[in-house]
């Protein structure tokens, strides 16, 4: 249908006039839902395929309104549909519109949020006969599990229950993608298929839907007369058409039914004339199921016929003219002034032969002459600003059959045309075999043929299945006939005949028929299938069977039966074959290998026909059947040689003679018996390293019959009997390194020779062996002295020295401008120094030094510059140890041994003094070397202590050094110890301190008391510092002495002084009265004892702040962030143990980050201690 102009779509968007209001709920009684009215193609059901939601509105109500459904009554059946009908049918029959409704914009808005669609399926145009897909696409990322798909036709009608041969559905998953694709695919599209569809998905709570039209294009010829009842007509369940997109039955009668004549009711007047109550029924009686349609349409008559300002009559709500007549449209203006224009699908009207205008006064008329079906369309006026609109049926007469079918008979193959005539040209006929319609196509053996009202069937090359009613049906009449197919009389012209082929050869059995008939091949009674090696032609009413390469198989009894006759053409096949020897599975030389002492049995096929006798000799002696260690089988189609024990002489050429009636064949095997190779003789070890060694080795002298492949070598401790193997990997070579052995441990290796066969028994272990490395290189090479014909240098042993022990060192030199180096030592130097005599003053020397063992000499090392040949005065230097530069102090019969370096050159000359005296040699023992000096004093006595001063002088160089030494021993008593008073049980000693200290300081007493009864001492007091003290809780009535030690490092004094006098510890003493204390008060502020620190954590890892406090009575903790009391926050957890508080921060992240501050308060006071804490995010 044309799309309407700009202006002429702006009118059709505007809403449509609201109801008559004495009928307020006729809408929802009538169950349609309020939409609006977009333009003319969505009411003809054929909305665009770019407005899914426009298509929507158009449609049926959105599913979410089931109750209006039931205030209509209509709730409708499983099998019923609420889909547009045909896009065949006439306009008014199909579509409705009814005023805009709040509720449906709320609805229309919802349905636009696509929730799962990621593609929703798009309307489509297609013609009768073609095929079309619709595409619905689901993202998968969210959902867990496929989702439900449904698939409607109109509001109700599932399409799964329709899937067959007209319907396809599908659903395919892209694993890359992730998303669901949803196919909808129409075959062999009908006009009723046309309508609106609806797919819905759902997931769990999700859900989503999507309307869309499909538009089917008619087809050649055209549309047969239908009343308005059968175009709403509920198909019957068990028809031919059931299980259809549609339930009507429009042009789709498979049989030809007689329906008895029923008076023509006008149901638009019934409904218009009806209560809504009344609807159902009326649609149930009459057949009516799209009951919806209908009463938009009735809605739409009533609001035609509203009063209009420009119009005094308006069109009709619609006209009915026959094909070929004449159609008048009258309007009345209430102004004959007003311009009137004639608009047909949005399109103005022009006036021609074909449409006439008339005026007559205030009667504008307009004639549509010979109308055809292309005038079926919709019309309106317009007048000023307003319009009326009418539609145009045109009717089609009914087509008679005018010239009946006749019964044919006819035989098998040949052509059949059945023929019939109609009334008109290219009039819609439709052909039935047995009552079901014949549709014809490219491949069909149908063909329909149209010469103007001749009408004819063809049926190329009929078959006995052809047999059958034929009948053609019009609009206005039938006709029927039979048609017998017989099979022809048949003949053989070739039969088959017998034959006898070579094997290998072709076979080709050949036969021909009077008839061009199919037939089946049999071998021995058996069906013959077409292979790759049996071919069965058929060309014409010559029949082959043919093979291209015979087999024994193929031999037996063929026949060929023409099928629906009992006629059969035998012929017999027998396939001959000469003596073959098949070597196939044997090397190209024939070769078969054994190992000795294995049982060989040699199997080689053979063929012919009839079977051959086969012979085996060797050397011209024939091996005979029987139980022999070598003898042969022969077997139909096989022979073989055994050999029990196989021996090294076995070893040979074999012949094999085959002999039957159709020839003779002959061949020669080739029998090598193997063994393992001989042993390999002792290996040789050539040389030694630290943990490794190079070995050396001869082949085997004989290799078993088989190449060696290669060696495996072991090693084992000489004094241990386990082997381990060195190699995993064949050595292909004849010398290898075994590494990772323990250096100083004598080894034995052996060596085992591989072939194809297996490993031979070892070789004879090798001489014993020690692994031994040369040691490093000395370290620390310096020079020690030189004078003008000598140089002493000195070295430092080997880091490492290795297994091999360290036998000395060799000390080489050369001059400069030389490369010939000189040994400066005969035999081996056990030391780390050595001077190098008889060199020319003022020469330059090289000079390195190397390290020698049982396994060679090792690396040098060098000095790394030339040496000058000449002594150098160097200026003393004394370096006084770090413990001596304060007092040494010693004690008495203590060794003392002093041993104080110095620097000088030449040789210093040394002096020793004590307290500016010299030593007497006889005390003290003076040792002296080039390098330093040594004071010896095996027992040191107390006239051992003083200043030692030492002197070293080179030429006019001197340099001094002090010591002091202090020797120390145990202090005297004290001088005098007395009692200076006695009280209650405490007495009070005062004492004067010894004249000998010991050469060193007192440290402390000790005071030690006795009963005089006893005279037994007990220590009251250790380590005592003062020279006077009190001894208390002493028992009354007895009698005390006292004594006092002196006390230094060296310990207590031998002696001890005691008092003169005793104390007396009087029974009427005074009596002792405890002092009066006043209650001490513990209350205290707060003060923190330790603070809060500033901390770094890391995110994620739980923080922890400390500090501790101290107040009386116990203070209140607070802890407060940015000055913000935490208080109920599950992030924090705060804990308080004797004192100590602390702040748990779980996980934090930066936002932890701040100021903290904890507050003690008690009853004294307050106090703050504030820290920051700064979180840290460490990068991943």
């Amino acid at each position: 249908m044309p799309e309407p102009t700009k202006k002429e779509e702006n009118e059709v968007l505007a809403p449509a006039p609201a109801p008559p209001p004495e009928e307020p709920n006729k809408e929802k009684e009538a169950g349609t839902a309020p939409v609006k009215e977009p333009n003319k193609e969505k009411e003809a059901g054929t909305a665009p395929a770019k407005e899914p939601n426009k298509q929507k509105e158009a449609g049926t109500a959105p599913a979410k309104e089931p109750n209006k459904e039931k205030e209509a009554g209509t709730s409708p059946g499983k099998d019923e549909e609420d889909a547009s009908p045909p896009g065949g049918l006439p306009p008014e029959w199909s579509i409705g519109e009814s005023p805009v409704g709040e509720e449906q914009d709320k609805q229309n808005a919802n349905s636009q949020l696509s929730i799962l669609f990621v593609e929703k399926p798009q309307g489509g145009t297609v013609k009768v006969g073609e095929n079309i897909t619709f595409i619905a696409k689901v993202k998968a990322e969210d959902l867990l599990r496929k989702p439900t798909v449904k698939w409607f036709k109109g509001k109700w009608m599932d399409l799964a229950s329709k899937a067959g041969k007209h319907l396809q559905l599908k659903e395919t998953f892209e694993r890359h993608s992730r998303v669901y694709t949803f196919e909808m695919q129409i075959i062999k599209a009908k006009e009723n298929y046309a309508g609106n569809y609806r797919c819905e998905v759902t997931y769990k709570d999700k859900f989503d839907s999507c309307s869309f039209d499909l538009e089917v294009l008619e087809s050649t010829g055209t549309t047969p007369n239908i009343d308005i009842r059968s175009a709403f007509k509920r198909s019957g369940e068990g028809q031919d058409d059931a299980g259809e997109l549609d339930f009507s039955g429009l042009l789709k009668r498979r049989e030809v039914k007689p329906q008895e004549e029923q008076p023509e009711v006008d149901v638009w007047e019934l409904l218009k004339n009806a209560k809504p109550s009344e609807y159902e029924k009326i649609a149930f009686q009459y057949g009516i199921t799209d009951l919806r349609g209908m009463l938009r349409r009735l809605k739409r008559m009533r609001r035609v016929e509203k009063k209009s300002a420009a119009f005094a009559r308006i069109l009709d709500p619609a006209y009915q003219v026959d094909k070929g007549g004449r159609v008048r449209f009258v309007v009345e203006l209430a102004d004959p002034k007003l311009e009137v224009k004639w608009y047909k699908n949005g399109q103005e009207i022009r006036p021609s032969t074909k449409y006439i205008f008339e005026h007559k006064g205030c009667e504008r008329i307009m004639f549509i002459n010979n109308c055809v079906l292309t005038d079926d369309s919709e019309y309106y006026v317009t007048a000023g600003d307003e319009k009326c609109s009418t539609e145009l049926f045109v009717r089609e007469p009914p087509v008679m059959v005018t010239k009946q079918l006749e019964d044919t008979k006819a035989y098998c193959g040949e052509r059949v045309e059945l023929e019939c005539e109609v009334s008109e040209d290219d009039a819609n006929v439709k052909w039935f075999k047995n009552g079901e319609e014949i549709i014809p196509g490219p491949k069909s053996r149908y063909h329909i043929r149209v010469e103007g009202k001749k009408h004819i069937l063809i049926i190329d090359g009929a078959t006995k299945a052809d047999s059958a009613e034929y009948s053609v049906m019009t609009t206005g009449g039938q006709s029927s006939a039979k048609l017998s197919v017989d099979l022809k009389p048949l003949k053989i012209l070739t039969p088959l005949t017998d034959q006898t082929v070579n094997l290998g050869k072709e076979i080709c059995l050949k036969c021909e028929v009077s008839e061009n008939i199919t037939g089946k091949w049999t071998k021995n009674g058996l069906p013959v299938q077409e292979t790759d090696h049996v071919k069965i032609v058929h060309k014409g009413r010559i029949h082959k069977l043919v093979i291209a390469n015979a087999l024994v198989e193929d031999e037996g009894d063929y026949v060929f039966t023409p099928d629906d006759y009992s006629v059969t053409l035998p012929a017999k096949v027998h396939v001959v074959d000469p003596p073959k020897i098949n070597l196939d599975g044997l090397d190209a030389d024939n070769t078969v290998t054994v190992i000795a002492g294995n049982k060989l049995r040699l199997e080689i096929p053979i063929s012919g026909e009839p079977p051959p006798k086969a012979l085996w000799s060797r050397a011209d002696k024939a091996i005979m059947e029987g139980s022999g260690r070598i003898r042969s089988e022969n077997y139909p189609d096989s022979t073989t040689l055994v050999i029990d024990i196989a021996e090294k002489d076995d070893s040979g050429v074999y012949h094999i003679n085959l002999k039957n009636e159709a020839g003779e064949a002959h061949a020669s095997i080739k029998i090598k018996v193997v063994d393992i190779p001989d042993p390999p003789v002792a290996p040789n070890v050539t040389d030694v390293g630290d943990d490794w060694c190079i070995m050396t080795w001869d082949p085997p002298l004989y290799d078993g019959g088989s190449p060696i492949l290669g060696y495996f070598i072991e090693r084992k401790k000489k004094q241990s009997s386990r082997w381990m193997r060195l190699n995993f990997d064949l050595c292909k070579e004849t010398i290898f390194e075994p590494k990772k052995m323990i250096e100083g441990v004598a080894y034995e290796v052996r060596i085992f020779a591989v072939n194809a066969v297996g490993i031979s028994k070892p070789s004879m272990p090798s001489k014993p062996f020690v692994p031994l490395a040369v040691t490093s290189p000395p370290t620390l090479l310096t020079v020690d002295s030189v004078t003008d014909t000598t140089v002493t240098m000195k070295w430092r042993p080997p880091d490492q020295i290795g297994a091999a022990g360290l036998d000395g060192y060799v000390l080489e030199y050369c001059f400069e401008g030389t490369d010939d180096w000189i040994p400066a030592n005969t035999e081996l130097i056990e030391k780390t120094k050595f001077t190098i005599t008889g060199l020319p003053t003022d020469s330059r020397i090289y000079v390195r030094v190397k390290a020698v063992n049982a396994a060679g000499a090792s690396e040098p090392k060098y000095y790394s510059q030339p040496i000058l040949v000449k002594e150098i005065i160097e200026a003393p230097k004394i370096r006084i140890p770090r413990h001596l530069k304060q007092t040494y102090i010693r004690r008495v019969g203590e060794a003392i041994n002093l041993v104080i370096p110095f620097q000088g050159k030449p040789r210093p000359e040394l002096i020793w003094t004590k307290d500016g005296a010299p030593i007497d040699k006889n005390q003290i023992n003076i040792r002296n070397s080039e390098t330093d000096t040594i004071v010896f004093i095996r027992k040191a006595e107390r006239s051992h202590s003083g200043k030692y001063d030492l002197q070293v002088k080179v030429e006019k160089f001197v340099e001094t050094a002090s010591i002091d030494i202090r020797v120390i021993d145990r202090p005297g008593p004290p001088q005098l110890v007395k009692i200076e008073d006695v009280w209650g049980e405490n007495v009070a000693l005062s004492w004067t301190p010894p004249r000998d200290d010991g050469n060193t300081a007192i440290t402390g007493y000790t005071i030690q008391k006795a009963d005089k009864k006893s005279m037994e001492w007990f220590t009251v007091i250790e380590h005592y510092h003062r020279t006077s003290a009190t001894i208390t809780e002493l028992v009354i009535g007895n009698e005390y002495y006292f004594r006092v030690f002196a006390e230094n490092m060296c310990g207590l004094s031998e002696d001890a002084t005691m008092t003169k006098e005793s104390a007396v510890i009087a029974k009427d003493g005074k009596i002792y009265k405890n002092p009066v204390y006043e209650d001490f008060d513990f209350t205290e502020a707060p003060m923190f004892t330790q603070p809060l620190v500033n901390t770094y954590a890391v995110a994620g890892y739980n923080a922890t702040l400390n500090c501790s406090v101290r107040g009386n009575p116990k203070p209140k903790i607070t802890w407060m962030k940015n000055k913000v009391v935490i208080k109920d926050d599950p992030r924090y957890r705060m804990f308080s143990n004797q004192g100590v508080c602390t702040l748990e921060i779980r996980k934090p992240s930066p936002y932890d980050g701040g100021t903290y501050c904890c507050k003690a308060v008690n009853d004294l006071g307050t106090v703050e201690i504030e820290c920051k804490l700064e979180v840290k995010v460490v990068a991943q």
